[in-house]
């Protein structure tokens, strides 16, 4: 059985893995600890559903949280909704099927994920069966991306612990028609087969930006860090014209999801420019009405 109690050494550890001790201390550490105290006593894999804006750090974040709550015992892995985008012909598809539709134009928005194969992935993992885990590769294309060869895919072999599945619209759930915008509709109608993915969480964590023009520069300064790796990345205004599409998305699907998050418990944290915690507070999960 494992301890309720995070371990003394939790901070000391995200500060070794991140080499970022405010964001530890206002952000990292509280998240950690949080996540500790729920998955203790699960007979499961515990799933933990991370949403926030692009280039907001959620993928930094699940990462050093995977590693250190590794290293303290309980086996931890990250999946990204990223991971199961459609193929770069799917996606030609989709958008060649809605001339005209900007927010379908490109990867990104609810329709343009193999939901099918997002299920029985991370279905599997929680059945704690082995496990073929896709990976997406953002560069492609010159940085439209496209999904690897199953060859690249990742190999779970091991039950493990807590599973993290993070994503900047897990979580959303269709607006009523009404109160949908015209540029909204087919996305909005799309999003509800994420159902299935959301029934799989049992805890939810949203990253929330205090401002909507610090989720532009998230996505330009994410961009402009794959480019300096060597990688192919947008442009700073390609960036800016894909990210600008889906401020129209957190407008109207962010307030729904503070006040009904997936999962039976759920901690929300609000980030200023440099993606250190504004404010951090407890949410009711949805399970809980």
């Amino acid at each position: 059985m494992h301890s309720s109690a995070p371990p003394p050494s939790l901070q000391e550890l995200l500060v070794r893995e991140t080499a970022d001790s405010a964001r530890v201390t206002s952000f990292y550490e509280p998240i950690a600890r949080w996540c500790w105290r729920q998955s203790t006593g699960a007979t499961t894999p515990f799933v933990i559903g991370v949403s926030g804006p692009q280039g907001a750090g959620k993928t930094t974040l699940t990462t050093a949280l995977s590693t250190v709550l590794t290293n303290l015992g309980r086996k931890a892995i990250t999946v990204s909704i990223d991971d199961f985008y459609l193929t770069r012909k799917e996606q030609l598809a989709l958008a060649s099927a809605h001339p005209g539709d900007r927010l379908l134009e490109h990867r990104g928005y609810p329709g343009t994920h193999d939901v099918e194969l997002a299920r029985a992935t991370l279905s599997s993992v929680k059945a704690g069966q082995p496990t073929t885990v896709p990976v997406y590769d953002k560069s492609a294309h010159g940085g439209r991306g496209d999904r690897f060869p199953e060859t690249a895919w990742r190999e779970v072999s091991e039950p493990v612990d807590i599973l993290f599945v993070e994503g900047w619209m897990l979580g959303f759930e269709p607006i009523e028609p009404a109160a949908c915008p015209e540029p909204l509709r087919a996305t909005n109608d799309l999003l509800a087969g994420y159902s299935v993915i959301h029934s799989l969480l049992d805890a939810f964590v949203l990253i929330e930006a205090a401002s909507l023009d610090d989720i532009v520069g998230f996505r330009v300064d994410a961009e402009r860090a794959r480019r300096s790796r060597g990688e192919t990345g947008l442009s700073d205004d390609d960036a800016r014209d894909y990210i600008e599409r889906f401020l129209i998305a957190y407008r109207h699907y962010v307030p729904r999801l503070r006040s009904h998050p997936p999962g039976r418990a759920a901690i929300g944290v609000v980030i200023g420019p440099e993606r250190q915690a504004v404010t951090l507070r407890v949410l009711k999960g949805r399970e809980s009405d």
